[in-house]
């Protein structure tokens, strides 16, 4: 099973948290404390998070006494892949990553060897197609549980 890191999902949490309070570009800043009790995640882990995605640009420190944390980007323009990137490290579902070397005792002899290749630039791609806003925008509305029931906007606007 692929699966992204508790940390990852992490960040996604935390830069929408950010998003959320308009701490943007040039917006308000929010504090390491203040984003782990806005989300319920430990603090030593927004910290974590925090470094990681600061290390990667996407948000960025402010020092001071009004000092704090604040996105580079809107969400709309920040790929879900640039964030696993700058946690989790590249994407791919083998260790030999677009033709690299010295990941795997069976290399020389491999019979799919770069055959990978395809595999990898299409997850990554499809990660590219999907930004944080799209993450951290409103929940989808649930369909009715069965066809013969209608949604109730459905029902207000059959009326």
């Amino acid at each position: 099973m692929l699966r992204l890191s508790k940390l990852t999902d992490y960040a996604v949490v935390v830069m929408a948290r950010l998003a959320r309070d308009g701490a943007g570009p040039e917006g308000q800043v929010q504090t390491a404390p203040g984003l782990a009790m806005a989300t319920g995640i430990a603090e030593p882990t927004v910290a974590k998070v925090l470094k990681l995605l600061g290390q990667a640009g996407l948000v960025e420190g402010l020092r001071g006494a009004r000092g704090g944390y604040r996105l580079t980007r809107p969400l709309g323009a920040v790929p879900l892949s640039e964030v696993i990137v700058a946690v989790d490290g590249p994407i791919a579902l083998t260790a030999c990553v677009d033709g690299g070397s010295g990941g795997c005792e069976a290399e020389r002899i491999c019979a799919v060897r770069g055959r990978w290749d395809p595999v990898n630039r299409a997850i990554r791609d499809a990660l590219s197609g999907i930004t944080l806003a799209d993450l951290a925008g409103p929940a989808p509305r649930s369909a009715p549980a069965r066809p013969d029931q209608a949604a109730p906007e459905a029902v207000l606007l059959a009326e």
